[in-house]
């Protein structure tokens, strides 16, 4: 059932947006691996903007081996948690140069050596890059394999190893990109577009009738306040000493 489900997402999302490619800018394989880094938790347009720059100054891994974390930081700051991402790949740069000859390792138990680097990446680095087979796990894949029926785990490894099982190798990563980029134009997290939707009449949730969009964060609601008693609408509050709102600073710069 599955395997069929499977295949004809896959040539639905073929379809209608045709073959997609990695969305991350690089020359490099090595230049993939940090940039699907510094994609967590940011967009890849941030990314691209902020490697352009990124791989004049330190193109390889024997340049970012050398550089300092601090200069690394500052370079990369705008894609956020830069400190830890600095960090990793600082550290995956230095065992690329020691344990590799300087040479990105071709092989998901090589890469998975690698200080900070996961399946997720991994992954992306041998489908988009090193030309073998890769299924990339993103929240984007993780939330539509869960509503179209394709895995009922949570699980990233999970969602990998049951739409692997059932998929062609050679698709993997296309696939991924398929779903990455319908999560992003038809189904993103809570504004699913059922009604419009090309996969409607094979996503389990689509025709089930469940999926509502729920309200953005943040929306106000409105609530009936109580009336104020004449004795209470007299009184004040204490005074409350005002703290500085909290600000983000660029690693170095003073607070």
């Amino acid at each position: 059932m599955k395997t069929a489900l499977a295949k004809q997402v896959y040539d639905k999302l073929l379809s209608v947006y045709g073959p997609q490619k990695c969305f991350l800018e690089h020359m490099t394989p090595f230049q993939l691996l940090v940039a699907t880094i510094l994609s967590a938790q940011c967009t890849d347009k941030r990314v691209n903007m902020v490697t352009r720059d990124l791989f004049r100054r330190w193109p390889d891994a024997a340049a970012f081996a050398a550089c300092s974390q601090d200069e690394l930081e500052q370079a990369i700051f705008t894609c956020g948690f830069y400190h830890a991402k600095a960090t990793h790949i600082i550290a995956a740069s230095k065992a690329i140069v020691e344990q590799f000859h300087g040479e990105l390792p071709g092989t998901m138990e090589g890469l998975l050596r690698l200080p900070g680097v996961g399946r997720k990446t991994a992954n992306v680095v041998l489908g988009d890059a090193l030309g073998q087979p890769g299924f990339p796990v993103d929240t984007h894949v993780r939330r539509l394999a869960q509503l179209i029926g394709l895995s009922d785990s949570d699980v990233p490894d999970v969602i990998e190893a049951e739409i692997c099982a059932v998929t062609p190798p050679e698709t993997w990563a296309q696939f991924s990109h398929l779903l990455i980029v319908h999560g992003r134009t038809r189904c993103p997290a809570n504004r699913p577009g059922c009604p419009s939707c090309e996969l409607a009449g094979l996503c389990r949730q689509a025709k089930s009738g469940t999926a509502k969009a729920k309200p953005k964060a943040g929306a106000k609601t409105a609530k009936a306040s109580p009336r104020k008693s004449s004795s209470s609408a007299k009184k004040k509050p204490a005074a409350t000493a005002k703290t500085a709102r909290g600000k983000r600073l660029r690693p170095g710069a003073a607070s």
